[in-house]
């Protein structure tokens, strides 16, 4: 049906990885073998006494009437292209009307201790919840079979945490979910024949989440706060990293890009197949290492957080993503800061030292002075015409061009040929009255280490004073310059 009406998704856009149009109304087969098993189930319950499930029709209705509405949303998205907002508001309205049926969060006790919201509070996180959940089963559906398993592996912990918590209604509709979706990954599975479109993966993300909540009424609160969170790791993560990788570069956070965590491994060499049934084995881990919970203790609770972390950090770290790893940088740069302070302090006392400076060698010991401490390696000064106090110095050999020229290198820094293994910043040196006095060079060998320096503080005031520094030593050119003897803190200068 889905291709006699055209609603298929072409492989239209850099990010989409089938390379033929496929149907993207999967969630209709889930959603109908999903009710359809449901219906049975519950019919016989009613005609068999002994096979009651318990539960009250209004917990049924609660649960299943927003179900619906995420469903038809799905299906209109699929068909018409729904916008974020008409979404979003479509699913907070769905988690309002779980909290108005009872299904909503009260309190946090890992942070809030034992404190009960109120309803302005509780309605708003209920809300923030769904949202949460319902848009991070559909976050992760970029490869074939990839959210509609990672969905079966979360399905499978609330069925079983509902079932051990004496919940028949929950387990019963989580093991029907769980059917639906693994007869559907037969067709989804790479390579797929069907998509599971928005319609099954909004459905499947607000339905645990609406289970989550209802399993949460009566267990305790490490099982009603901690399994559903852990278990829902894989969406949850990708969620979390794609919120904090747009927000980070400047982009907008509904934007799509090819940097999702299946795409990154898709990246490393991975063919498709692996990269889902590696994302299959994450999410296992998240399931199994909630189930642990079941029985929590404070060292059972430390330990999963710790091996959660680590985890997540590794995988991170291995994942190479730009924006991370500006952080670390920032991160970095804010324990170096003193020295930092250190060397930008010495850039702005030599400035103000420039200012007053009455000679030519006075102005050689303030550069020295600046650049000793920096991670700069060795500057060159070359100054036109000749200055008064030239004579008076030692300096190198006359530059025909550009008059004569001092250089200067950090002692231990070895420098190739013409110094090609370093990287310059070329200053040119322009008096306040707008006259030409030269140009300083400042040489940095090529290193790993950051820069402990604002650049800035060598491009705005510095070659100001610099200049006029020396433009109060010039006095007109002569005919002839002496020819001055090198002193060892010098290297000889090259002739243009």
């Amino acid at each position: 049906m889905a291709n006699a009406k055209g609603w298929v998704t072409p492989p239209a856009q850099d990010r989409h990885l089938h390379v033929v149009p496929l149907p993207r109304l999967g969630g209709v087969a889930i959603f109908l073998s999903f009710f359809l098993s449901l219906g049975i189930a519950l019919l016989i319950s009613l005609t068999r006494p002994g096979r009651n499930v318990g539960g009250s029709t209004a917990t049924l209705a609660t649960i299943l009437g927003p179900g619906l509405l995420i469903f038809l949303l799905g299906v209109y998205d699929d068909v018409r292209d729904a916008s974020p907002y008409l979404k979003f508001t479509v699913q907070a309205i769905a988690g309002a009307l779980l909290f108005a049926g009872g299904l909503r969060i009260l309190d946090l006790p890992v942070l809030f201790g034992g404190h009960q919201f109120s309803w302005f509070v509780g309605l708003p996180l209920t809300m923030l919840w769904v949202l949460a959940i319902t848009n991070a089963f559909n976050l992760i559906d970029g490869l074939d079979g990839l959210a509609a398993g990672s969905a079966l592996f979360s399905t499978l912990v609330v069925f079983v945490v509902a079932l051990l918590g004496g919940s028949p209604l929950v387990s019963l509709i989580t093991l029907a979910l769980a059917g639906a979706i693994l007869g559907f990954l037969r067709f989804n599975f790479n390579p797929a024949t069907i998509f599971l479109g928005d319609c099954g993966s909004l459905f499947i993300g607000f339905m645990l989440s609406a289970l989550a909540l209802q399993g949460a009424q009566k267990a305790p609160t490490i099982i009603a706060v901690a399994i559903p969170v852990v278990s829902f790791g894989l969406p949850i993560l990708e969620t979390a990293l794609s919120v904090a990788r747009r927000l980070i570069s400047g982009r907008p956070v509904f934007t799509a890009d090819r940097e999702h965590i299946h795409h990154k491994l898709l990246q490393r060499g991975l063919s498709h197949r692996q990269v889902v049934i590696i994302l299959y084995a994450v999410s296992a881990v998240f399931a199994l290492l909630s189930l642990f919970l079941l029985w929590p203790t404070g060292s059972t609770l430390g330990l999963v957080l710790a091996v959660l972390g680590t985890g997540v950090w590794i995988g991170v770290q291995h994942l190479n993503y730009l924006e991370f790893g500006e952080l670390r940088r920032v991160a970095q740069r804010t324990f170096e800061q003193r020295q930092i302070f250190v060397n930008n302090l010495a850039i702005r006392r030599a400035t103000e030292e420039l200012k007053v400076a009455s000679d030519y060698q006075q102005v050689y010991r303030i550069l020295v002075a600046a650049f000793s401490t920096n991670d700069f390696d060795g500057f060159e000064l070359r100054s036109y015409p000749q200055t008064s106090e030239a004579a008076n110095i030692h300096v190198a050999q006359e530059n025909s061009r550009s008059g004569p020229a001092l250089r200067w290198k950090k002692p231990g820094s070895h420098f190739a040929h013409e110094i090609v293994t370093a990287w310059s910043l070329t200053l040119d040196l322009v008096a306040a009255n707008n006259r030409q006095r030269g140009s300083m060079i400042i040489y940095r060998l090529y290193t790993q280490r950051d820069l402990q320096l604002d650049i800035n503080l060598l491009t705005s005031i510095f070659p100001v004073a610099l200049a006029d520094a020396i433009d109060r030593m010039m006095i007109p050119v002569v005919e002839e310059i002496p020819v001055l003897k090198s002193g060892p803190e010098f290297v000889a200068a090259q002739a243009g």
